[in-house]
């Protein structure tokens, strides 16, 4: 009885292991989880749902890093982020975020029914505090004195 032979002239059959290990399925893996993180990062930056000021305003760049943002609700909540604060411990807080410093910009925002002077309030504690690099968020999509 004859037996067949491969081109190597090995059994029929038999092959080699390869132990090396392929990375391309989880360098794409990982190209894919890191998109995907970036996305939602972003879309996580939310803090307090308030109905903004309009204003005719150019816009400001974003910040490469996560802006702070304080927030003042038409009901005089104060909000850094999403973490509800008492109005008398704002500067406190701030402070305590900053460390040895924040020289980044800060975002003030305060919803249209928000007392004028609740906002003002909490204006005053940042520059008291030593925040003067403040910028008042405001509506971008509707311009004021533009047809919606």
């Amino acid at each position: 009885m004859a037996m067949q032979l491969n081109s190597s002239g090995g059994k029929r059959g038999r092959r080699s292991f390869n132990a090396e290990i392929n990375v391309t399925p989880f360098v794409d893996v990982m190209l894919v989880l890191l998109i995907i993180f970036m996305i939602t990062a972003t879309a996580l930056q939310r803090g307090v749902e308030v109905t903004l000021p309009q204003a005719a305003t150019s816009n400001l760049t974003v910040p490469k890093t996560t802006p702070l943002l304080v927030t003042v609700t038409q009901d005089a909540k104060v909000y850094i982020s999403e973490t509800e604060i008492e109005v008398g411990e704002l500067t406190a807080k701030l402070l305590a975020i900053a460390d040895e410093g924040y020289q980044e910009r800060i975002f003030l925002q305060g919803d249209t029914n928000a007392a004028y002077g609740e906002v003002l309030s909490v204006m005053t504690q940042m520059k008291n505090a030593g925040f003067t690099n403040i910028a008042l968020v405001t509506d971008p999509k509707s311009r004021v004195g533009e047809e919606q």
